[in-house]
């Protein structure tokens, strides 16, 4: 008897930290067609978890499972044939109607909608503050920490948009420190080489 959950095809938008939490706890339960959209260069704060980092370095691995960065969508059959998870440059989700997944997952961590629609697939489930759960998407989980961390609704309307995370007090804005000027971070060594 074969696994009905085998053919699900899942897209993860983002490949963020919590992006590839999602992802890695999906493919640890079986779900193997998972594919996730990135920008082209990807930021992420703990970059040794975060499948994002295939965008840079073709290929990323957490605990055992590797994501894979894939050239477009026809790469996905031999990623996934490899038991891989396919990391594509595709921040528009312009894909997503030709590959037709069962579920999307907006993991982009935006705090607001950049797009996604409950038609995307028979499942559509938005990651954190920024969608309403009915109208944009089926179900909403919230990512905020608190009582109601990771509580799921398919009917409670959006989630505030906090400024700072629960319980952190607010800073004067020349408490944050950031590059003199655009441009691209390329670092020097991996932090676990340090």
């Amino acid at each position: 008897m074969s696994d009905p959950l085998a053919n699900i095809t899942i897209c993860i938008k983002g490949a963020g930290e919590m992006a590839s939490a999602v992802a890695w706890r999906l493919h640890r339960a079986n779900l193997r067609r998972i594919y996730m959209l990135e920008v082209p260069q990807p930021l992420a704060v703990r970059r040794r978890v975060s499948f994002c980092e295939a965008i840079y370095d073709g290929r990323q691995t957490i605990e055992d499972i590797t994501a894979v960065k894939t050239k477009d969508q026809y790469g996905l059959p031999a990623a996934w044939k490899n038991g891989h998870i396919a990391v594509l440059v595709d921040p528009e989700g312009k894909s997503i109607p030709d590959l037709v997944p069962d579920v999307v997952i907006d993991a982009i961590l935006a705090k607001r909608n950049l797009g996604t629609h409950k038609d995307q697939a028979a499942l559509v489930i938005g990651l954190g503050p920024g969608f309403e759960a009915s109208r944009d998407v089926h179900a909403v989980i919230e990512t905020n920490r608190g009582t109601i961390w990771a509580a799921s609704s398919p009917t409670v309307g959006r989630s505030p948009t906090p400024a700072f995370p629960a319980g952190l007090p607010a800073l004067p804005s020349d408490a944050y420190y950031g590059p003199p000027d655009p441009g691209g971070f390329k670092p020097l060594a991996k932090s676990d080489n340090l």
